[in-house]
């Protein structure tokens, strides 16, 4: 049974590795020419670190990445609403959240993906089912493959979702988000802390991600499809963040505006079902969430275990209704909870009552959450 896999972004990656890992026949494409370094920084939570620790990859990770031993939800002075120490979660999963360039992670997981499995500058076009029950896939260049099941990792724009199901949409968050990766020498107490300082509907977010790159997000509330001027990125935020501790300005000043990349942030409605027939989608393709969680990543890599696994327990079956059974409520909850949580943080009034809630909810429900959140059911 030959599965195809679309899209080489680290949830198609890790998918084919863990497939690797368990011998199922697959093949990987990807539209891009090269892996280029691409995005910024990403969280891998320690339910993403299991995955990743399974796959035999999880040192070299951890020696691309940093480490995060302080969670803190702060005002835009650095002053903390809400702050959790990671060593309780250490002492349940071995490790913390690990913050790294997820070109780094990209790079990694392709590196132990076979030269004969991968085929790149391949973007799918569209796909055919066939009287025999196989499937048909034709890309842009005119080429085509056979194969029994294919599985969708091609993100929130996926074209294979477009196909499958017509309906589907996106959910615009009102919000615009930029990013940005510096070399930059943060004080000693923060090298292993990650920050998220909420302001006037104003977010921004801090993290070391390798030994000498610091990554750091910037949101704020904005009508879709807005445009910054070139050349005059930084100016823009430096201004909207003026009000902000000086860490904040003197990161967003220290970036070269090449190293700055804006999106508008988007969820995927939530579908009935990410299968159909030979077809699945997997990652941002079926359940993209807003990365309010840290956990857009980590669901992918998610899927990947899981669906690995049923497979490799049940190699002649069609597994994707098991999949989604198994996956639906975790990524439902995470789904919902980041929606919420963005919303939350850009409260223009109530925001001293929002933070007094934040602040006296008791340590042990905050982590009680974390923990069943990095739990990954065998």
């Amino acid at each position: 049974m030959m599965y195809t896999i679309i899209g080489a972004g680290i949830g198609g990656l890790t998918t084919a590795l863990a497939f690797e890992k368990k011998g199922i026949p697959y093949q990987i494409f990807e539209k891009a020419a090269t892996l280029n370094e691409v995005g910024a920084g990403i969280w891998l939570a320690p339910n993403a670190l299991q995955v990743l620790e399974n796959l035999n990859i999880l040192k070299e990770v951890s020696e691309s990445g940093n480490s995060i031993h302080k969670i803190t939800i702060g005002k835009s002075d650095l002053s903390p609403i809400s702050e959790s120490n990671q060593d309780f979660v250490k002492d349940i999963f071995d490790y913390t959240t690990i913050s790294i360039h997820r070109a780094a992670l990209q790079k990694i997981l392709f590196s132990k993906i076979p030269n004969e499995k991968i085929f790149l500058n391949k973007g799918f076009q569209s796909f055919k089912e066939l009287e025999s029950g196989k499937i048909e896939v034709f890309f842009n260049d005119n080429s085509k493959t056979e194969t029994d099941f294919l599985i969708a990792a091609d993100g929130i724009n996926s074209k294979v979702r477009k196909q499958l199901f017509p309906e589907s949409s996106k959910r615009y968050s009102g919000q615009t988000c930029w990013r940005g990766v510096t070399t930059f020498s943060l004080a000693k107490k923060y090298l292993h802390h990650g920050f998220e300082l909420w302001g006037n509907t104003t977010r921004f977010g801090i993290s070391k991600i390798s030994n000498d790159k610091v990554y750091w997000f910037a949101v704020t509330l904005s009508e879709a499809n807005g445009k910054d001027k070139p050349g005059l990125v930084k100016e823009k935020l430096l201004k909207m963040f003026t009000k902000y501790h000086s860490l904040v300005t003197n990161l967003i000043a220290s970036t070269d505006e090449s190293n700055i990349i804006r999106n508008d942030i988007y969820d995927l409605n939530p579908l009935k079902k990410w299968h159909k027939n030979n077809v699945c989608l997997i990652g941002d393709a079926g359940h993209a969430t807003t990365p309010n969680m840290g956990q857009g990543g980590a669901q992918a890599i998610e899927d990947a275990h899981f669906l690995s696994n049923l497979i490799g327990n049940n190699p002649k079956e069609n597994v994707f209704k098991l999949f989604q059974k198994q996956r639906q409520q975790k990524v439902d909850m995470v789904v919902n909870q980041s929606w919420t949580t963005g919303k939350m943080a850009h409260w223009k009034y109530g925001r001293g009552f929002r933070n007094f809630m934040i602040k006296i909810i008791p340590k042990s429900i905050i982590n009680k959450k974390m923990i069943a959140l990095y739990t990954l059911e065998k």
